[in-house]
């Protein structure tokens, strides 16, 4: 007979997909009173750990009795399946969906904007709402809710998904999960992508539904919350367990004070390995460069400005994104590009990638060109490296491509990759993805990695020709602390090497690359609407 007190128990069970086991056997217990964080590298198992209390993979016991020798049930959940997960992966689910729903060829005006925020919010409440047809009153009523003034969504509620910004859509995911009125709550890697006062809210949030999960407060109107995240420094004070995943098996499973005493431990061995690691990237790095030059952009040399805009204003309807903004990159001149969530980041970067499409009634020039006299998009994506969570969702539909193909379409600018890799574009391949970690696994199907694995393999990809310009939009998202490490030296060594000038946007103060001397601040409804530091 199960424990009043345990809210999840899994006794010798394993998570498996339709294919294959994933992890294939561990016991873990929850109960009242206790806060969990999640934790792990990248690939290690905790996505396939959340994925399966969410009910998308499968929790199946290892023996076909019904209990144990303990009497303990094998596997059983008090929540069932009123479960709700806000992550990266959920947000980048939900883009593909508005995607694939995409009538704008059969609207007037030719632009669909799909599912408001204010529609997708009430779905969690009604079910899904079909289109075309008369709103229930409760969509008109959203505001009311307070967890829409805690996520602090009032003012986009009737923006389409697609069209705000990674913050603002996880932001929409939480207010959701809350109204929905679902018994557990998951929240994964929850801080990535959000400015300072989206953490700051989020935080509270946290705070406050954790206080009244740790006094049994079963009357309670909050959900029961899990943590799942991997930078310890961003850890809130109110977790008091650690269940941490490691090559596909629990690795720790105890309090918070025990895991902080074994973090502390493994800092001191890792501190030690920093400066080798460093060294031995450094030199894998100038070997596949050389390795590797035969593909790379032969235009390294070319325009001294590489991109130029002269008074730009961009919007739709009465939102202002953009105004009268003046700037300009020169080569080797690496920039920060930060402000808050909404406030154009992503809309100045597509301007220069030819992805907004008011580019060309702006006078923005690219590579010495004014964009729209005669350029081919394939003029402009020559010249560039991107990762940016718009091409993330592209290829998580693409997800079936194999890793040496999605480094391969980075040589080719393609998104997927049209036609078979030549013997040089493959050995590059592999050797960049060695570069990266990911050695051996060159056949693996790129929708089988965790979310944070794709990150790091679309950095790859990006940086293989060696482009002009690199364009960074938040490229650390979803990777853990031996990822994030890894890549942020890359990218320092690809600037020391002086062959790709780098746009950096990130929200997190310890992304901030040492090279990026040159900063662009965003400061939307003030004028002027940005400010050009140094550091």
């Amino acid at each position: 007979m199960q424990n009043s007190s345990n809210l999840i128990t899994i006794n010798n069970c394993r998570i498996e997909n339709s294919r294959e086991s994933l992890i294939p056997s561990f016991s873990w217990l929850m109960k009242k009173g206790e806060a969990w964080l999640v934790t792990g590298p990248n690939g290690g198992g905790k996505a396939d750990f959340i994925n399966a209390l969410s009910g998308n993979l499968r929790i199946t016991p290892n023996s076909a009795a019904a209990d144990d020798v303990c009497g303990l049930p094998l596997f059983s959940s008090v929540f069932g399946d009123s479960v709700e997960t806000v992550s990266l992966e959920r947000a980048a689910s939900l883009i593909e969906e508005e995607r694939k729903n995409d009538e704008s060829e059969y609207t007037e005006g030719g632009v669909d904007i799909g599912r408001t925020g204010r529609i997708f919010i009430a779905e969690g409440i009604t079910g899904p709402i079909r289109r075309h047809e008369p709103l229930p009153d409760i969509v008109r009523e959203i505001e009311k809710y307070p967890a829409v003034r805690l996520c602090g969504i009032e003012h986009i509620l009737d923006r389409g998904l697609k069209y705000m910004s990674t913050g603002e859509i996880r932001r929409t995911l939480l207010a959701r999960a809350l109204i929905s009125g679902k018994k557990l709550l998951i929240l994964s890697d929850p801080f990535a992508g959000l400015d300072a006062e989206s953490r700051r809210i989020l935080l509270d949030f946290f705070t406050a539904v954790v206080s009244h999960q740790l006094k049994d407060d079963s009357g309670s109107e909050y959900p029961s919350v899990i943590l799942a995240m991997e930078r310890w420094h961003e850890i809130p004070d109110s977790i008091t367990n650690v269940l941490e995943f490691s090559a596909k098996r629990i690795s720790f499973c105890g309090s918070r004070s025990e895991y902080e005493t074994l973090i502390k431990e493994r800092a001191v061995a890792d501190e030690q390995e920093k400066e080798s690691r460093r060294s031995r990237l450094t030199e894998e790095l100038s070997r596949t460069f050389e390795e590797t030059s035969v593909l790379h952009n032969g235009k390294s040399d070319s325009e001294e400005i590489l991109v130029e805009m002269n008074h730009v204003n961009v919007g739709w309807g009465d939102h202002q994104v953009l105004r009268d903004l003046s700037w300009r990159l020169l080569r080797n001149e690496h920039w920060l590009i930060r402000g808050p969530n909404g406030s154009g980041k992503t809309t100045f970067l597509e301007l220069i990638t030819g992805d907004n499409m008011q580019v060309y009634c702006n006078d923005v020039r690219f590579m010495g060109k004014r964009r729209g006299t005669g350029e081919s998009i394939w003029d402009v994506k020559q010249n560039l490296g991107i990762v940016s969570y718009r091409m993330h969702v592209e290829y998580r539909m693409l997800g079936g491509t194999s890793l040496r193909d999605v480094i391969v379409s980075g040589f080719r600018d393609s998104i997927g990759l049209y036609g078979a890799a030549t013997d040089v574009e493959a050995a590059a391949a592999d050797r960049w993805l060695a570069l990266g970690g990911f050695s051996g696994r060159e056949e693996e199907r790129f929708g089988g990695l965790s979310y944070g694995e794709q990150r790091a393999v679309l950095i790859l990809r990006s940086a293989v020709k060696c482009p002009p310009i690199l364009i960074l939009d938040e490229p650390c998202h979803g990777l853990d602390e031996s990822y994030r490490e890894k890549i942020l030296s890359l990218l320092e060594l690809i600037a020391e090497k002086k062959t790709s000038t780098m746009l950096h946007v990130t929200h997190d103060p310890a992304e901030m690359l040492p090279c990026e001397h040159h900063i662009l601040e965003l400061h939307p409804g003030e004028n002027p609407m940005y400010r050009i530091l140094e550091k």
